[in-house]
């Protein structure tokens, strides 16, 4: 008995603990709610840990230590969202942001890649700047509430294109050179077959959500890669890793390379006189416009979805938010990755009912055991993750019915930038195309005053990224 009652003292002190800390109860959710939600983010974010270091490695940098660069990155960034900003919101390198850390800076300006990361830490350290001066945040404030709207549908319409990219639903090259999966001619046991088992995830998933079941996006994610399990021990599923299908099950659970010395730090140590400043100073500036819109869509997408914005559609405590952002980013590049950003696919827990700092803790814990855990972590398929992606980017359309359809000025704008964000395969160049448009066709039918001059001034900044980058 006097066992019993000392556990229950101790579960009664450690549950006052976490609601002093994240206030669960206050923000009408439980931690069970909480923690599944964080499982779900990671879930969904988990592939970042494969992609990330073949992106880099591209770049000339250790593939490993990349790795352990991401988990770290990724664990550090979402922590600090949980106790300085207390949201749901988790951080990792963004996708994007990789690709053109490695494609355009390093192997396409030829600017070594220790020079890219110096570039990512200037960047990082000019974001703390703007945040604690809260200068990210009055541009979060300043957009109109219908772009708002916007951004939250078309951030669901991007992660579901990205969810059907990583099915293989969708194939091609890029977002401009896209088609539909053929099965006529493909290796079926290597490639057809995943295509079936996402199609069936996605059934799951929507089954488990119409059905309430507690957890519903996990134990998609779950249960499609069971499936795949099965398949593969049934010799219906044929890995082949030259064409990225690896194994689905995992061969051991424990990894211990955890060196990170390849990466750490290295940006110090390149030739200055090696690099002209202003293609320097160019990116720098180009990092600061990607990175910046990004945050600012992702967080007013997943914040409107979360039902967290107030009366005037702007989100309490935001330039904490922000500010974990921008720390994230440096650390990130001094550990050896490039910008670490707010996850969209933090989407994912939001849907599972996340609310409170609880959940991007339980995210950020569980990307320090992928350290030690990565080979069951790296083994989740994108066929049982995509799925997840596709159901949130359904649920995050839902907020099209807020837009004023009878309002032009308002609605093309809106258009524009949900269909730029998917188009083109960015966020930052559907918000460009929201504020541009706004201001222009605003100013040209008579409300020009009314829009807020922030909105002047980005929207003259991105036509000068556009116009000399």
């Amino acid at each position: 008995m006097e066992k019993q009652s000392s556990i229950s003292r101790l579960r009664e002190k450690c549950s006052n603990t976490v609601e002093s800390i994240f206030h669960v109860n206050q923000n009408v959710s439980t931690v069970r709610t909480e923690i599944t939600a964080g499982v779900t983010s990671f879930m969904t974010m988990a592939y970042i840990l494969a992609v990330n270091p073949s992106i880099l490695s591209s770049a000339g940098m250790d593939r490993n230590a990349v790795f352990v660069a991401t988990a770290l990155s990724a664990a550090i960034g979402t922590l600090i969202m949980a106790f300085i900003a207390k949201y749901p919101f988790a951080l990792a390198p963004g996708m994007g942001l990789n690709a053109y850390f490695t494609y355009t800076v390093c192997i396409g300006m030829d600017i070594p890649w220790q020079a890219a990361l110096a570039a990512v830490f200037i960047e990082g350290l000019i974001f703390i700047g703007f945040s604690l001066f809260s200068v990210r945040e009055e541009i979060f404030n300043a957009i109109p509430q219908q772009l708002k709207t916007a951004i939250s549908a078309g951030i669901g319409l991007f992660i579901a294109f990205i969810g059907f990219q990583n099915a293989n639903i969708i194939v091609g090259d890029s977002s401009t050179d896209i088609a539909l999966f053929h099965f006529a001619g493909c290796n079926f046991k290597t490639e057809g077959i995943t295509v079936i088992l996402a199609l069936i995830g996605i059934c799951i998933t929507s089954i488990f959500l119409i059905i309430n079941l507690r957890g519903a996006i996990l134990w998609g994610i779950l249960a499609t890669w069971l499936l795949g399990m099965a398949c593969e021990a049934l010799m219906l599923y044929v890995p082949d890793p030259s064409i990225g299908a690896y194994s689905v099950i995992p061969l051991s659970i424990f990894s211990v390379n955890l060196d990170i010395s390849p990466t750490f730090m290295q940006f110090w140590k390149f030739s200055w006189s090696s690099i002209n400043l202003l293609d320097f100073a160019t990116i720098v500036f180009a990092f600061l416009c990607i990175d910046t819109f990004d945050t600012v869509g992702t967080v007013t997408g997943c914040a409107k979805k979360a039902d967290m914005l107030d009366k005037d559609g702007n989100l309490p405590r935001l330039n904490r938010v922000l500010l974990a952002d921008a720390i994230a980013t440096s650390v990130g590049a001094c550990l050896g990755t490039s910008t670490t950003t707010t996850f969209v696919e933090s989407a994912s827990g939001i849907e599972e009912g996340g609310r409170t700092g609880l959940t991007a803790f339980t995210t950020g814990i569980l990307f320090v055991l992928a350290l030690i855990f990565s080979p069951i972590f790296l083994s989740i398929p994108s066929f049982a993750t995509a799925p997840a992606l596709i159901i949130v980017g359904c649920s995050m359309m839902k907020s099209v019915k807020d837009l004023l359809f009878n309002d032009l000025r308002e609605f093309i704008p809106a258009c524009l930038c949900m269909f730029f964000m998917v188009f083109s395969y960015s966020i930052a160049n559907g918000i460009a195309a929201g504020f541009i448009s706004y201001v222009i066709i605003n100013v040209f039918t008579g409300r020009g005053k009314k829009v807020h001059w922030i909105m002047y001034a980005v929207s003259i900044l991105f036509i000068l990224k556009y116009a000399l980058i």
